[in-house]
């Protein structure tokens, strides 16, 4: 299985109005220094609407920038349909949204 197949597979855990990290996603892949590579597997995402890259954001909780399904107000209003709270700077609450794999 590749990195980016693992990266896919870690990422279809996450449920619904939850949120993880790069580096998280990376952990779980056993590869807790490539949170960067991460980044790269899901803007390369083969099944967007599928696979639910848009709940991923930074260690502070921030979106992508250059979200890859259309920029950081796209992630915005995905994450806000499933109840996730996004400030007006796009940055959401990890104490509050953060999926701890238990849920």
């Amino acid at each position: 299985m590749s990195f980016y197949d693992k990266v896919y597979e870690q990422v279809l855990k996450i449920p619904a109005g939850k949120v993880a990290t790069y580096g998280q996603i990376a952990a779980l892949c056993n590869s807790p220094r490539a949170s960067r590579a991460v980044g790269f597997a899901l803007h390369a995402n083969p099944m967007p609407g599928v696979i639910p890259c848009h709940r991923v954001v930074n260690r502070f909780g921030g979106l992508a920038p250059a979200f890859a399904f259309g920029g950081p107000e796209v992630q915005k209003e995905l994450l806000e349909a499933e109840g996730i709270e996004v400030s007006e700077d796009f940055l959401v609450n990890l104490e509050q949204y953060r999926w701890t794999g238990e849920e």
